[in-house]
């Protein structure tokens, strides 16, 4: 995948992908995620490079999840290829290209288990936190 923004504005920004990750996974903290995941697909899928997983107590707070995750990267210039589910609130999908948001009810979640059908895929997590280092650009 390629660093430069997916964006619908004549002159796209470029940033790292791992940069607009990043930025995806912060606000989505900031709207109190639940057991907020990220996995490296890059070893075991070709259609995109991570996923992050998140869930919302309610209907709201997916909604509200996505659309800070939205809201922030359209700032920085990139906007998702595709969105489903965001009025439903129940599973929002948003696909950055580079990466696949899935923000679930708690339900949802728990019937659809990414997480165990992607254990292939290693959870880096950690790498994207607010108060971990930058990771390293593949």
């Amino acid at each position: 995948m390629t660093g430069v923004s997916r964006s619908a504005s004549p002159n796209p920004i470029l940033h790292p992908p791992n940069d607009i990750l990043r930025r995806a996974v912060e606000a989505a903290d900031q709207r109190k995620a639940i057991d907020l995941r990220v996995l490296d697909l890059r070893s075991v899928s070709d259609f995109t490079d991570f996923f992050v997983i998140a869930s919302g107590s309610n209907q709201r707070q997916v909604q509200a999840i996505a659309n800070a995750i939205e809201e922030t990267l359209l700032k920085e210039g990139v906007k998702a290829h595709h969105v489903e589910g965001a009025q439903q609130g129940r599973w929002v999908l948003l696909d950055f290209g580079d990466f696949v948001a899935h923000i679930f009810d708690e339900d949802r979640r728990r019937y659809y288990r990414l997480e165990d059908i992607w254990s292939d895929a290693p959870d880096v997590t950690r790498a994207y936190q607010h108060d971990a280092p930058a990771p390293a650009q593949p």
